[in-house]
């Protein structure tokens, strides 16, 4: 079906039904009285003297203290029964796995490619933190892959769904570029990446420096990409508190939207509305760096799918990502049997998604620091939580107690924003355009360098810090980014700070 404005204009209002949610949610509707009161817990702050109330606890009760060490991201919600931490503990088994090539004789981990960017999980999202871009000659891109894809003149998602732009597979590499492959099959590319340095003069005579890459897929193993092929660079991103971006009321975020600017800020948000392959119609898209993904289920199966090749109920092809063109690939022994039916069957993908809506958001830091309260007043004032909506409270659950009903402050609106051209892949996806990103979350952002042993943002780590990832924004975001590029040197500061204590 068509998804038409008027359904949309629905989400609008506070008790909106939420069709855009993940069906298989046990949602208990709210009462008027508690629409009010979250109205009022949710509004934005206008006094920075002293940290809002719960505001350290940035996961409501499912937030953890925060470790010293590189195990801050990897902790269940803090909310979690004892019961269910046995679940958790299985699901992060199964996220660590290293898989292998089939045949083998470890039945339980064969099925590995034949094409794959990790053999795990946790090698592109090292410790649940942010992957990186390869660091040198010597290093290799195993956090980071490029996505790819042709334009198309029809799709029928393009038909059922307003706005959507048509786009197709490349014929020949599919949907994104696997850098590894099993033993007799060459892997389809390598990543080179080349930077270029820019110098940004900043007030009180201060400089920064960017660096802009430029892309190659460099020695293709099975012939030219499509002449009009688009290429896409993606870092893994950090996994904390993904079940309590789902559990946030699709009516909530729509109310943020504003596609056509009425409110005259040059914010225009916009929903990416995408297919779902578990439930066969159309959801709010909140996961990935375009919002390509509407529930954190899809999104594991499709990293299995793409990243390592590992077929699940949801894309059950036991050759992962070889295209028909590919016919070595797609006939090569896989590890699909009768005994599991996938290589990794329903039960292990809902354990790994299970560990993954729980992976817990530690508690802010120093939320009364002087210069922190400083830096959340700049932050505040020069607009930026226009798309980095500071809080949401999330749906009453009745099945996911861990995601019930709690106040949380990721700093996203999980909306879609054109970043300007600085900052675009010029690749579609689904209704994001070439130039538009989804705001991503700030929490867990200033643990980065403690978690991950880097400091490397945005959707390709080009950024080598906060102040660069600030500035490299554009677009939407270019009035923020020139306010942050002349305020006094002691705000910019300020507002790293406060960044930081997220």
């Amino acid at each position: 079906m068509k998804v038409p404005a008027f359904i949309l204009m629905l989400f609008t209002l506070p008790v909106a039904a939420d069709v855009l949610s993940d069906p298989h949610l046990t949602i208990v509707p709210r009462t008027v009285e508690e629409v009010e009161r979250i109205a009022r817990v949710t509004t934005p702050a206008t006094s920075f003297n002293a940290a809002q109330q719960y505001e350290e606890m940035s996961a409501g009760a499912a937030t953890v203290r925060a470790r010293r060490n590189a195990d801050a991201f990897s902790q269940p919600s803090g909310n979690m029964s004892f019961e269910d931490e046995l679940n958790f503990k299985v699901g992060n088994g199964l996220f660590k796995k290293i898989w292998v090539s089939s045949p083998s004789s470890t039945l339980a981990s064969d099925g590995l490619g034949p094409l794959f960017n990790a053999r795990s999980c946790q090698r592109c999202h090292i410790k649940d933190g942010r992957g990186h871009p390869p660091e040198g000659p010597d290093d290799t891109s195993i956090s980071m892959f490029l996505r790819i894809s042709i334009p198309a003149e029809n799709d029928s998602l393009a038909e059922q769904i307003e706005g959507y732009i048509a786009m197709l597979a490349d014929p020949t590499y599919g949907t994104q570029l696997q850098d590894f492959g099993v033993a007799g099959h060459p892997a389809e590319y390598s990543l080179q990446i080349e930077y270029e340095e820019i110098e940004v003069p900043l007030s009180g005579g201060e400089i920064a420096y960017l660096r802009k890459p430029t892309y190659t897929a460099a020695n293709l193993g099975y012939g030219p990409l499509h002449p009009k092929a688009m290429l896409s660079p993606r870092v893994a991103p950090q996994m904390i508190g993904l079940g309590l971006l789902e559990a946030i009321p699709a009516a909530d975020i729509l109310a943020n939207a504003d596609p056509d600017d009425a409110d005259g800020d040059g914010i225009s948000g916009r929903p990416n509305i995408v297919w779902s392959a578990e439930y066969d119609q159309p959801m709010l898209g909140r996961f990935g760096l375009k919002a390509g993904k509407p529930t954190v289920r899809e999104q594991s199966a499709a990293a299995f799918a793409g990243d390592i090749g590992i077929s699940s109920p949801l894309f059950p092809g036991g050759y992962g990502e070889c295209t028909p063109a590919q016919e070595n690939c797609r006939a090569a022994p896989h590890g699909d049997s009768d005994e599991r039916g996938f290589e990794i069957d329903a039960e292990g993908l809902e354990l790994v998604t299970f560990y993954s809506q729980n992976l817990a958001v530690p508690a802010r830091r120093d939320v009364d620091a002087p210069e922190v309260l400083r830096g959340k007043k700049v932050f505040y004032d020069t607009g930026c939580i226009a798309c980095h909506t500071p809080s949401f409270v999330t749906h009453r659950l009745v099945d996911q107690p861990e995601q019930s009903f709690q106040l949380i402050w990721p700093y996203t609106d999980l909306l879609l924003h054109d970043m300007g051209p600085g900052l675009a892949d010029n690749r579609p996806e689904a209704r994001a355009n070439g130039q538009e990103w989804r705001t991503p979350p700030l929490w867990g952002i200033g643990l980065t360098e403690q978690v991950s042993g880097h400091t490397y943002f945005l959707h390709d780590g080009r950024a080598r810090s906060l102040l660069e990832a600030i500035l490299w924004h554009g677009g939407e975001a270019q009035a923020q980014r020139d306010a942050v590029v002349e305020m006094p040197p002691e705000d910019r500061a300020a507002l790293i700070r406060f960044l930081e204590s997220l």
